[in-house]
This record gives C-alpha cells, sequence and structure tokens, in this order.
C-alpha cells in the first residue's frame, strides 16, 4: 500500500529508486514487492518506471459504486459554490479524524482546497463541531488529546459543539489553518441520524460577519432538504 500510495497526479509514474526513496525498504524487498504488483495487475511496467496498474479499474469501480455521491447533492453543493464563490466540501467522520467525501472548488484564486479522501483532525473546525454532535464523552476525550492543547482542550471542544447544535450552525476561524474560515451543516440520514457535515470555507478575509449569515443560511436551507430527501452514507446512519 506505500508502494501505491506514492503514486499521485503530479507523479503517475515512479521508478525503483523513487520507491526505495519513498517507503525506505531495501532495494532487493521493493523489487520483490514491485514484482508481486506486477502480477496482480496492479503496477504496470512502461518503460519510464511502474504506473498504476489495470487491475486497479476494478478496485475503481467498486468505490465509485459504493462511495458516488447522489446527483442531487453533487447539484446543490455545485449551486452553493456558484451562488458564495466559495468551496464547498462534504465531510464524514470516522474515529477520530473527519474524511473529506465530495468538493467543488470555489472559481477565485484564492481558495481552500482539500483532496477528496484526505483526513483531517476532529479537534477543530466547523465541520467537526458539527460531526461530532452525538459523539460520548470517551471519544472526546481522545480527541482532545490529539489536539495541540491536550486533554486541557476538551472543555472548548464541548462548548463548541453545543453552541453549534443550538443554532443548527458551525462557524471556525483560523482555528486549524490561520486564514482559513468555514461555516458548516449538519446532514441527517433516514433514521434522523447525522451522516455528514456540508462546509464553505475559505479565506478569512471573505468571511465576514454578514457574509457567515449568508452563508449559515443558505447551507442551512440545503442540508434541510437534503436529510428530507433521506440522504445516506456508508460513513453514517
Amino acid at each position: 500500500m506505500d508502494i501505491l500510495s506514492l503514486l499521485t497526479e503530479d507523479r503517475p509514474v515512479v521508478t525503483i529508486r523513487d520507491i526505495v526513496e519513498g517507503t525506505g525498504l531495501a532495494k532487493t524487498t521493493v523489487i520483490r514487492l514491485v514484482q508481486t504488483l506486477e502480477q496482480t495487475g496492479l503496477l504496470w511496467a512502461t518503460t519510464g518506471g511502474y504506473l498504476a496498474g489495470p487491475a486497479l479499474w476494478r478496485w475503481a469501480h467498486l468505490a465509485r459504486s459504493s462511495w458516488e455521491m447522489p446527483p442531487e447533492l453533487t447539484r446543490a453543493m455545485r449551486d452553493l459554490s456558484t451562488r458564495h464563490r466559495e468551496t464547498v466540501n462534504l465531510y464524514g467522520a470516522r474515529d477520530l479524524t473527519r474524511i473529506c467525501l465530495a468538493q467543488q472548488e470555489s472559481p477565485q484564486p484564492l481558495r481552500h482546497v482539500v483532496r477528496i479522501g484526505d483526513e483531517l483532525p476532529l479537534w477543530g473546525g466547523a465541520s467537526a463541531k458539527v460531526l461530532l454532535r452525538d459523539a460520548d464523552e470517551k471519544r472526546l476525550a481522545r480527541i482532545a488529546r490529539n489536539s495541540p492543547d491536550g486533554p486541557a482542550h476538551l472543555p472548548t471542544l464541548r462548548a463548541w459543539i453545543a453552541e453549534a447544535a443550538e443554532r443548527g450552525y458551525a462557524v471556525s476561524h483560523g482555528e486549524r489553518e490561520a486564514g482559513l474560515s468555514a461555516v458548516a451543516v449538519p446532514i441527517e440520514g433516514r433514521s434522523g441520524g447525522l451522516v455528514a457535515a456540508l462546509t464553505l470555507s475559505g479565506p478569512t478575509v471573505r468571511f465576514g460577519e454578514s457574509q457567515v449569515a449568508s452563508f449559515a443560511a443558505d447551507l442551512v436551507e440545503v442540508a434541510r432538504h437534503l436529510s428530507e430527501r433521506g440522504f445516506d452514507h456508508p460513513l453514517g446512519a
């Protein structure tokens, strides 16, 4: 998995040397593992090195069928980004992290971008405050311990979650990354449980009080509509 993870959009082909340097494994071990990956079709040898193999198509198809967002959600995210010209993300929670499930990038040159599949901490950020609405004390304590402030962060985390639950949306300014702001709302599934967080994010200079109010009102309405339609996803109930 470490070898396959070296393949990116910026580096679609890797050499044996790249793999040795990227994994820290011995060259003989790398050669043996690469041969196995070739045999299973997960890597494909070319004159310049190794690229993603055809067997990954099967995994990609399976992942797409399991994780592809409903068309209605995709349209809603695109429309939100068009109206407000900020990046729209959908996050789901898993243990101590939140995962970016979908994204619609802002059309502006200065924008916030998180890649789909990226995992971010839950100790801060607007989406974290929403996603932790139903978290128990044991989980919150574990999340707080992983924050820059350690266990002392727990009371703040509790207060953030309570405030977000009371007003129906959450706001953050520079909590995880200086100069970055976000507004998030919860999306519920058919059973009424929290499934995901829908967010608008961008540079703090564009998230003044009036803008935040506008973003929140629109997000709340969109999330309400999606929840009423019974949005479901593998990460939530």
